[in-house]
């Protein structure tokens, strides 16, 4: 991995600064990080730090809504068969929960469905369909995708009978699936102010919407904000705007009283502290979607739905099992992957993306491999495997690159392919592999630029330790949710030295006593995974900079901050 290079935020106007600290009796930098984020007056701070349900915009502003409800309504009243019907990764079964979840509770007639990742694949398929029509279905909500699914929603409503309300969250075609409704705040003709709903978003407004035109309770839909969270947290979208507002209250459900499937997963993951967006991330969400990557997505929806405290723990061991069997996959493939850059010469040090192919990869799991792959060779990369007799793919990108730009230009090569910026999918005739690995390189070679191939290190701002103090802590902490377009605050400080020789924690991490002679603050410095690349230079280096983020540590029941290392640069 290539050295880190450190990009600070532009600095916001003293004035603007100086204003707004005075403005909510905050310090400097604290009010730098703010107007960073855009937030330059009182009110827009009081509602930042302070977000409310009733932020939430009118449901009814996206197009299309008043014609999704009106069909619900008349389902419900005409006592016909509902199919809710969502993609099989987090934000599709968090998605499917939620509203057959929110429906069951004073309607029965109610089917859910997500399709097989392997021999359906993404999207709305025909066998969902067909499915749907023996069951005698006569709408289907479907949700976090069916935006493209133009023929399916004809073949749908043609040959059985059966509507579709969509709400998805992806940029459409052109032309949009026949539907009775069509919700995506992403549509060009969508008056809805905000844009970066998930699937799971544009789901709990339709069902905010029904709640409107049914005077039903609306805190009866509010008992569903855990989903929400874990479907914003898991697909990493900005955590602005509305998403902010329910990723906040979807973690006080989450913390405080969550639903007996995600107490359930968070036992048996062992997690017992509060958890924020990050947790989230890390431990909820490739335990969902470790559903269906291995088996199949609907256990990880019975968990969620589930009522009784022992079913659930039972699918949460049924998903912890499926986990524990992708990071098999993940770590096994991860090492093949890099034995084989490693075991090419022009790979290794003449290539600027990754492409590799075995057919026996799960492909389940080609894209946290892509990422891993990433994190030691920062560049593009696609990892492929055998699928159906094709060489299937899954491709992810690094800062600033537009990868899927990249791969377009490559399109005589592929069968079919998709995605957006930072990652995309792909199938090729495998014979075309190695002529597309070629054409590939030549046109990120052709687009790409150094930076880009050095990993970046985002610096909020520059700040003194003895700035840090618990105050500080508090205050930065309450602009959580951290999350996309709302990250966790990084800060640099230059001419530090070390209080006491560095140490080391198991063979890899480093804990540092940070000292800054101008100010005598000490602080303590966790980089995990550092001590290879870092401890003999902080030996032989006597002062450095540091890139961190600040936490708190609770350790024999006494609570100190803490400092996270992201980077350290030598003079």
């Amino acid at each position: 991995m290539p050295e880190k290079r450190w990009s600070y935020k532009p600095t916001p106007s003293t004035e603007s600064v100086v204003e707004l600290s005075q403005a909510i009796n905050v310090d400097k930098a604290l009010a730098a990080m703010l107007v960073q984020r855009g937030i330059t007056a009182f009110d827009e701070a009081r509602d930042f730090f302070r977000p409310k349900l009733e932020h939430l915009h009118d449901p009814f502003l996206m197009l299309d809504m008043e014609k999704a409800v009106t069909r619900l309504r008349e389902a419900i009243e005409n006592g016909e068969k509902i199919m809710v019907y969502g993609d099989y990764d987090v934000d599709g079964t968090t998605s499917v929960a939620l509203v057959y979840g929110f429906l069951s509770t004073f309607y029965g007639n109610l089917e859910y469905y997500n399709p097989d990742r392997y021999e359906e694949g993404y999207g709305v398929s025909v066998q969902g369909i067909e499915w749907a029509a023996e069951q005698g279905v006569s709408l289907v909500i479907c949700l976090d995708c069916g935006i493209k699914a133009q023929d399916k929603v004809t073949l749908a409503k043609e040959k059985f009978d059966i509507d579709f309300i969509i709400c998805d969250h992806h940029e459409p075609d052109d032309t949009l699936p026949d539907a009775v409704a069509v919700l995506d705040p992403k549509r060009k003709d969508c008056p809805y102010p905000y844009k970066e709903l998930t699937g799971n978003g544009v789901g709990f407004k339709l069902l905010q919407a029904f709640c409107t035109r049914t005077e039903m309770p609306i805190e009866s839909l509010y008992e569903f904000l855990d989903l929400c969270v874990v479907s914003i947290a898991s697909d990493i979208v900005p955590i602005t705007g509305e998403n902010r507002v329910l990723a906040f209250y979807g973690l006080k459900k989450l913390n405080e009283n969550p639903r007996i499937g995600l107490k359930a997963l968070k036992e048996v993951a062992g997690f017992t502290t509060q958890m924020n967006i990050e947790n989230v991330v890390f431990v909820l969400g490739p335990r969902i979607n470790a559903a269906g990557r291995i088996k199949h997505a609907k256990a990880a929806v019975q968990l969620l739905l589930s009522d009784d405290y022992d079913e659930a723990l039972e699918f949460a061991h049924e998903i912890q099992k499926h986990n524990l069997e992708r990071r098999g996959h993940d770590s096994r493939m991860t090492e093949e992957a890099l034995a084989m850059i490693e075991g090419d010469e022009w790979l290794a040090n003449t290539a600027k993306s990754t492409v590799l192919y075995r057919e026996d990869w799960h492909k389940g799991v080609i894209g946290i491999v892509a990422s891993r792959c990433i994190e030691k060779y920062y560049r593009p990369t696609i990892i492929l495997t055998k699928s159906h007799e094709k060489a299937a793919g899954s491709a992810r990108s690094v800062a600033g690159f537009n990868l899927y730009g990249a791969i377009e230009e490559c399109a005589e090569l592929l069968e079919q392919f998709g995605g957006h910026t930072h990652a995309a999918g792909m199938t090729m005739p495998i014979e075309n592999i190695d002529a597309f690995r070629l054409e590939f390189d030549r046109v990120v070679s052709k687009y790409i630029t150094p930076e880009q191939l050095t990993p970046v290190v985002t610096v909020d701002l520059k700040i003194k330790l003895a700035e840090i103090n618990p105050k500080f802590y508090r205050i930065m902490n309450q602009m959580s949710p951290f999350g996309p377009e709302n990250m966790q605050p990084v800060f640099a400080t230059e001419n530090i030295t070390l209080k006491y020789p560095p140490r080391v924690m198991k063979e890899k991490h480093l804990r540092l006593e940070l000292f800054e002679e101008e100010t005598g603050a000490i602080l303590t410095a966790v980089g995990f995974g550092m001590a290879e690349e870092h401890l003999e230079r902080l030996n032989t280096n006597k002062y450095f900079s540091v890139a961190y983020q600040v936490d708190e540590n609770t350790f024999n029941n006494k609570t100190t901050l803490q400092l996270m290392l992201k980077d350290i640069k030598y003079s």
